[in-house]
C-alpha cells in the first residue's frame, strides 16, 4: 500500500501534526523493525529534538542493511555493489563480461546491491534474472517507477526486443533485409509505424506476463511500434524528405551529439595521451598544408593564438579497442575532426582524420588518412562518408559516455550515499531527493535489458560487446571537481574567465547552445542552492560538525 500522508489532530502542545510519507508499506511480518515516519520539518543532526535522535540514528542504520542475503521487494536497503551482473558466464564465454568497479583496471561508479547469488561458473559474477522477470529486479520499493512511467518504459523496451519483431522488420525493408534502403524507410517508422500482425500479438501474449501486458497495451496497442516523430523532422515536414539524403551529414560536425566532447586545440598537430610504449606514435598526421588555405587567411599559429581551432576528438577513447571492435561485424575508425571558428560565431569542419591500428601491432602506432571538404564527384562522396564515420563515433560516444556513464551511472552512488548517510529530515537530503527520482530503477532495468551482454546497447552501438568495458577505461579520467559546468568549459578551452562577462565567464563559440543554455541553468541553480544552504549553515564550523554531512561526503 502506498502511504501518502498522515495527519494527527489535537496533539497536546502541537495541535495538528502533518506527516508527508510518500512510501510503500507492507504487512508488519515483512519487517524486522518498525516503520518510522518523521514530521515534515528539517533538522540538522545537532538540532534534532532529543526524543527523535534515537529514531533518526536507527533509521539510517536500518537503511544501510547488513550486507547479507538476497534483498526482497519489501526491503528498504541502500547498499553498494560493483557492476558484476552484466554478463552471464553460465551461458558460455560469449556472454561473460568483466566486473566493472573495484579495480584499477576497470574502475566504475558503484551500483545498488541486490544480493543475488553468484553464477555457477564464476563466483565473482552475480546471477541474472530471466528477461521476462526483469520487473522483479531489486531496488528499494520507494525508488520504483510509478505506473505511468513504467508503462512508457515497457512500451519502449518492447520495441527493442528484436526476437519478436525481426520478421516484420525484414519484410518492411524488402530490398536489403536488416538495412534501410532510403530515408523513406526511416520515415515509415514515424509516419505509419509497424502494424503488428495478429499472429505476432498472440506470440507476445503467450510469452509476456499479464502484468507487463497490462502496462504496455493501451489504446494504441496495435500500433505499438510507431515511433515518436523527432521534432526536427516534424518541423520541417516534407522539406526534410527532399533534403534529408543530401544534408543530414553536415550538421554533426558543427553541433555534435556529444557537445561536451568539443575541445579547443592547444597544440598542433593534436597529440595523444595514449602511452607510447603500448600504442606507439598516435600523434595526428594532419598538417598545416591540409588546412592552411581554409582559415580566412590565418596561419595555423595565428588561428591557435586567436582560439579559432577546435577539435571533436574520438581518437584516444576508441584506439585501444579498435582492433577488437573491428573483429566483429562493426567496422569503424578512430577519428579527429578539426573545426574553424568563423567570424559569424559558427564552426565549419576543415579536415577529418580517420585512423586504424597498425597491422603489425599496437606498438607500431596508427595508420591514418586525412580527408578535406568537397561537394561534388568522388571527392564529395568520400567527404560525406568520412563525416558519416564521425557521426557514428559521436553518436556512440554520446549514448555510452555522455549519457549512460556521465549521467546515469555516476549519479547512482550519490543516491545510495544520500539515503545511507542523510536522514530524511536533513536539509541536504530534502534538497537532493527530488532530483533522484527513478534513477536507481531505470539503472537497474538498464542492467537487465540495455547494457547487459547481448543487450540493446551492444546490438546498436558500435563498440558491441566491448561497450561497457570501454566506458570503464574512459571513466579513469573522470574527476569529480571537474564536473562543475564552468570548470568543464574552461578545461576544454571553449570558455575563459572574464570579469566583464555575465557570470564571469565568456564563451569563445557563440553558436554553442549546449554551453549558452547550460551556463544560465547552472548559475540559476547555483544561486538557489547557495541561498538554501546558507539558511542552515551560517558558518563553516556548522558544516564541519554536521556528522551526517561529513559521513555522506566521505562515502562519496
Amino acid at each position: 500500500m502506498k502511504l501518502h500522508t498522515v495527519t494527527l489532530e489535537d496533539v497536546p502542545g502541537e495541535g495538528r501534526v502533518h506527516f508527508v510519507c510518500n512510501s510503500w508499506v507492507y504487512p508488519a511480518e515483512k519487517y524486522t523493525k518498525d516503520r518510522v515516519f518523521f514530521v515534515n520539518k528539517t533538522f540538522l543532526p545537532s538540532e534534532t529534538p532529543l526524543p527523535l535522535q534515537k529514531y533518526r540514528e536507527e533509521e539510517l542504520v536500518h537503511l544501510r542493511g547488513d550486507g547479507k542475503g538476497e534483498l526482497q521487494e519489501w526491503d528498504r536497503v541502500y547498499d553498494y555493489a560493483y557492476y558484476n551482473d552484466l554478463g552471464n558466464p553460465d551461458k558460455g564465454p560469449k556472454y561473460a563480461r568483466p566486473m566493472l568497479g573495484g579495480s584499477s583496471k576497470y574502475p566504475y561508479p558503484r551500483r545498488g546491491r541486490t544480493g543475488r547469488p553468484a553464477t555457477e561458473t564464476d563466483s565473482n559474477s552475480e546471477s541474472r534474472l530471466p528477461l521476462l522477470m526483469s520487473l522483479n529486479i531489486y531496488v528499494p520499493r520507494d525508488e520504483r517507477f510509478g505506473h505511468l512511467k513504467l508503462s512508457d518504459f515497457l512500451a519502449y523496451a518492447l520495441k527493442s526486443i528484436a526476437q519478436f519483431i525481426r520478421p516484420e522488420l525484414e519484410a518492411l525493408f524488402d530490398k536489403t533485409p536488416n538495412e534501410f534502403d532510403s530515408f523513406e524507410d526511416v520515415l515509415k517508422l514515424y509516419e505509419g509505424g509497424i502494424p503488428l500482425p495478429e499472429g505476432l500479438l498472440k506470440d507476445i501474449g503467450d510469452n509476456i506476463p499479464a502484468e507487463m501486458l497490462k502496462e504496455i497495451f493501451r489504446t494504441d496497442g496495435a500500433q505499438l511500434l510507431r515511433f515518436p516523430m523527432p521534432q526536427r523532422i516534424n518541423l520541417l515536414g516534407g522539406l526534410m524528405k527532399n533534403l534529408a539524403e543530401k544534408c543530414w551529414l553536415g550538421e554533426p560536425c558543427q553541433h555534435p551529439s556529444s557537445p561536451s566532447n568539443l575541445h579547443n586545440i592547444f597544440e598542433f598537430p593534436p597529440a595523444s595521451k595514449l602511452v607510447p610504449k603500448v600504442y606507439g606514435d598516435q600523434t595526428s598526421t594532419i598538417t598545416e598544408q591540409d588546412i592552411g588555405n581554409t582559415m580566412d587567411g590565418l596561419t595555423v599559429e595565428e588561428a591557435l593564438k586567436q582560439n579559432k581551432l577546435f577539435i571533436l576528438d574520438h581518437h584516444d577513447a576508441l584506439m585501444p579497442y579498435l582492433r577488437r571492435i573491428n573483429s566483429t561485424s562493426n567496422k569503424i575508425y578512430a577519428s579527429r575532426t578539426i573545426l574553424f571558428l568563423k567570424s559569424d560565431g559558427t564552426l565549419k569542419p576543415l579536415v577529418i582524420e580517420l585512423s586504424l591500428p597498425h597491422p603489425d601491432g599496437d606498438r607500431f602506432g596508427r595508420i591514418s588518412k586525412v580527408y578535406t571538404p568537397a561537394e561534388e564527384g568522388v571527392e564529395g562522396s568520400i567527404w560525406q562518408l568520412a563525416k558519416a564515420y564521425v557521426a557514428v563515433n559521436d553518436s556512440g560516444y554520446h549514448q555510452l559516455i555522455s549519457h549512460w556513464l556521465n549521467t546515469h551511472a555516476v549519479c547512482e552512488p550519490v543516491v545510495i550515499a544520500t539515503n545511507r548517510q542523510l536522514s530524511v529530515v536533513h536539509p541536504i537530503y530534502k534538497l537532493l531527493h527530488p532530483h533522484f527520482r527513478d534513477t536507481m530503477n531505470i539503472n537497474a532495468f538498464a542492467r537487465q535489458i540495455l547494457i547487459n551482454a547481448g543487450g540493446v546497447l551492444e546490438t546498436t552501438v558500435f563498440p558491441a560487446r566491448y561497450a561497457m568495458e570501454m566506458s570503464s577505461v574512459v571513466y579513469k579520467d573522470w574527476v569529480f571537481t571537474e564536473q562543475a559546468f564552468p570548470e568543464d568549459l574552461i578545461k576544454r578551452g571553449v570558455a575563459v574567465k572574464d570579469a566583464n562577462s555575465p557570470h564571469g565567464l565568456r564563451l569563445l563559440i557563440e553558436d554553442y547552445p549546449y554551453a549558452v543554455d547550460g551556463i544560465e541553468i547552472w548559475f540559476a541553480i547555483k544561486t538557489w542552492v547557495e541561498d538554501y544552504c546558507s539558511f542552515y549553515y551560517k558558518t563553516d564550523d556548522i558544516i564541519q560538525k554536521d556528522t551526517e554531512l561529513q559521513s555522506w561526503w566521505k562515502s562519496l
